[in-house]
């Protein structure tokens, strides 16, 4: 990875790690629940492997693809299908893929996170890293794939692991009908910029 894929990759997981949607939000309320702090700590474990799977199975996806397109017509895919789900995301920001309570087995809490990542199109924002990192059965291009979807679920869960902790000891859940940024909209404005990253980036 160049410097400039690891600080995109980064920069991501931290994205991420501050949407409610990824896993944070559930792992305070888990905590609030369970008025324990290791409660909600032990979350963001089965948070993070959801996660990942998600990321994971995205970048196999798109590893896959690149055997059987050329890089131009890929990149052409990509930003076409990053922005379909900024629209898609623009119109249906206001539904949410709902669960049915808050007592969860790890496995379980694991699903709920693949299927919000999954659902969010987060995977699809790693698009312009994996296609422009080398391709053609290079011994190096699954372990460097990996490598993202690794680096980028740290980011990810050192995020909503300290907004978890930070909201269950001092802010509480109200800071999000107060002064919480419209994750979704922004949500919707970075797969927008992902698409253009996809184009112009080399």
């Amino acid at each position: 990875m160049s410097e400039w894929d690891l600080g995109a990759v980064l920069a991501l997981g931290a994205f991420h790690g501050i949407n409610p949607a990824m896993g944070w939000l559930f792992a305070a309320a888990i905590g609030f629940q369970a008025r324990s702090r290791r409660a909600l700590v032990a979350a963001l474990g089965p948070i993070a492997v959801g996660h990942a799977a998600s990321m994971g199975a995205t970048v196999l996806l798109i590893d896959e693809l690149r055997v059987f397109a050329t890089e131009t017509a890929l990149r052409f895919a990509g930003a076409a299908v990053l922005v379909s789900f900024a629209l898609y995301r623009i119109v249906r920001s206001h539904r949410h893929p709902r669960w049915v309570g808050m007592r969860l087995r790890p496995w379980e809490l694991a699903f709920w996170s693949f299927l919000m990542s999954t659902a969010h199109g987060a995977g699809l924002m790693l698009f312009p890293v994996i296609v422009g990192m080398p391709a053609g059965g290079g011994s190096m291009v699954m372990p460097t794939s990996i490598a993202v979807v690794l680096v980028h679920t740290l980011a990810m869960v050192a995020v909503a692991g300290v907004t978890a902790l930070v909201v269950y000891q001092s802010v509480g859940v109200g800071i999000l009908r107060t002064g919480w940024l419209n994750m979704d909209r922004a949500w919707s404005y970075v797969l927008g910029a992902g698409a253009a990253a996809t184009l112009l980036v080399a």
